[in-house]
């Protein structure tokens, strides 16, 4: 199992937390490939950690859909189904749509100079080829409007659907500038609704935001 030897560890977290983070990027960057068995030893080893938040961490990722636990027997990380993209993104961009539409009523200035500063970071990290900042970025600036919304199951939901989403955006970050800046500008678009309280723009920009890229994954996953 090809574990990395130099990577940036997170600070301030439990061994479990540290642990589900590093493994969920891993998973996530394809460090860790789909149908891979994880070993526990060897995580534990590499992450400076015993095995017991090794084997937590397994559990709450099996939770989130990224690893399947065959207890006594084997963990491995689960398979991406192309034909999840049609599933997943439609119904995350119905839920982002719908706390566009909540979030342009109830939204602030001071809410308005957070968007823009996250899409500039945003901007940011695909012109300098970080596409896991701008993988994580994006989620800020998508999670801030869902928050704004003042909607605990849009939050709810939102959240089960983005971590399985993420293995796909990742693979779209990744690709050349010219395809992954319309998401930049598209966030331009959504402030600038936002910001008028224009719901319906707002709501369409939102979806749309979504549905290309997913558009775009199916044609080259």
């Amino acid at each position: 199992m090809p574990v990395p030897q130099n990577f940036s560890s997170p600070i301030r977290m439990s061994a479990k937390e540290r642990a589900l983070s590093q493994i969920q990027r891993w998973i996530i960057e394809g460090t860790l490939l789909p149908g891979e068995k994880l070993l526990d030893a060897e995580l534990a080893e590499s992450l400076a950690v015993s095995r017991t938040p090794i084997r937590e961490a397994f559990q709450l990722l099996e939770v989130q859909g990224l690893v399947e636990m065959h207890p006594g027997k084997e963990t491995k990380v689960t398979t991406i189904q192309k034909d999840d993209i049609l599933k997943m993104y439609p119904t995350l961009a119905a839920l982002h749509a719908l706390a566009a539409e909540f979030t342009s009523a109830l939204i602030l200035t001071q809410h308005i100079e957070q968007l823009k500063q996250l899409n500039q970071q945003f901007a940011q990290a695909i012109e300098q080829g970080q596409p896991y900042q701008a993988m994580e970025l994006d989620e800020q600036f998508h999670n801030l409007i869902v928050e704004l919304s003042d909607n605990s199951y849009i939050s709810s939901f939102s959240a089960s659907l983005q971590i399985h989403i993420r293995r796909f955006k990742y693979v779209f970050l990744k690709q050349p500038i010219t395809a992954t800046m319309a998401s930049v500008k598209e966030h331009a678009a959504i402030v600038e609704a936002l910001e008028k309280q224009d719901s319906a723009a707002a709501s369409a920009m939102m979806k749309q935001n979504l549905i290309r890229p997913m558009q775009e994954l199916y044609a080259i996953i």
